[in-house]
């Protein structure tokens, strides 16, 4: 499956399992399959909640920064694309 830029991972917060995230390149939804990839991180998994300051929403736009719930340790600077399936469509 081909995957699409949307962010960078800002910041990781551990003690509660949360990647702050730039959406640089595109939107999020919650349903999305993420790919967090860098030196060390290669994750798979699907956007369960999306915060933004503080606030549960069902999607951010391009530009915003989000808080998600990630299933591993990712760290500053890694990339965050959207799985998209092989019709063009996101995976949900």
């Amino acid at each position: 499956m081909p995957d699409e830029k949307i962010g960078v991972v800002i910041k990781y917060f551990g003690k509660i399992g949360v990647a702050a995230i730039t959406l640089t390149d595109g939107p999020l939804k919650v349903g999305d399959i993420l790919h967090i990839t860098g030196h060390t991180t290669d994750l798979h998994f699907t956007v369960d909640s999306i915060q933004v300051e503080h606030e549960s929403v069902p999607d951010a736009a391009q530009g915003t920064d989000v808080g998600i719930k990630v299933p591993d340790k990712v760290r500053d600077h890694d990339q965050v694309f959207r799985v998209i399936d092989e019709e063009g469509s996101v995976s949900v």
